[in-house]
């Protein structure tokens, strides 16, 4: 029997109506952007005081870090179910994609701009290092051993450099992952490219300029995989 099936109806009927003010939030951040968060106006919309909405979540920074956690829940699911499937690298970018894609205001909430006075507690931060474990596995796999090793000449994309040597050294958003300072070097760039493309997409900076955004995605991975 699952957790929710041994709930009694209090607790059933507590879960319905978070789950319906999380998506009464979702629709003012579409509407007005997070910053713009309003609880009264979601305790309007559903025909409640503000009082009693106030019961489900305490603040507006509260409900905020419901919808960042199920956020990174939702990404760090969706990558681990596509390396369960098999896929490397690519097709972790393209996951990535897609889930920003499917809905941009979700994407935009947690790598966006920061909501003005608001700060992210610890457990989304371990949630967002099982996203990064995730990565490491299969940038690990990218890289050849020798090309992983500091002995030899990586390739283009993870280049011996100083940032390699800092790495080795400041590594706590890789958590306990044992990987090396070429991976880390090529997760990060990895992660940066790619989000650089897609924040300027979701954001609409690429609006009349004329070309995919898919491709350019797809060129920024290849130039960091070299193939």
């Amino acid at each position: 029997m699952g957790a929710s099936d041994v709930r009694t109806p209090r607790e059933r009927y507590r879960a319905q109506v978070q789950e319906e003010i999380k998506e009464r939030a979702w629709e003012q951040i579409a509407t007005a952007g997070a910053s713009a968060l309003s609880l009264n106006a979601i305790a309007k919309r559903m025909g409640m005081s503000g009082p009693a909405l106030y019961r489900y979540f305490a603040s507006r920074d509260e409900l905020i870090t419901e919808l960042v956690r199920d956020a990174y829940r939702s990404l760090a699911d969706a990558f681990q179910a596509r390396a369960a499937a098999g896929a490397d690298l690519a097709g972790l970018a393209q996951a990535l994609r897609r889930w920003a894609l499917d809905d941009p205001q979700r994407y935009l909430l947690v790598y966006g701009t920061p909501v003005p006075g608001y700060r992210a507690p610890e457990d989304t931060t371990r949630i967002s290092v099982e996203i990064m474990a995730v990565l490491l596995d299969a940038c690990t796999a990218e890289l050849s051993p020798a090309e992983q090793s500091p002995a030899v000449s990586p390739p283009p994309a993870v280049s011996p450099s100083p940032f390699d040597a800092h790495l080795a050294e400041h590594r706590a958003w890789a958590g306990e992952h044992p990987a090396p300072p070429a991976v880390l070097h090529l997760a990060l760039a990895v992660w940066t490219r790619l989000h650089g493309v897609l924040s300027l997409e979701l954001a609409g900076h690429f609006t009349g300029m004329g070309f995919d955004p898919a491709q350019l995605y797809a060129a920024e991975l290849r130039s960091l995989t070299g193939r």
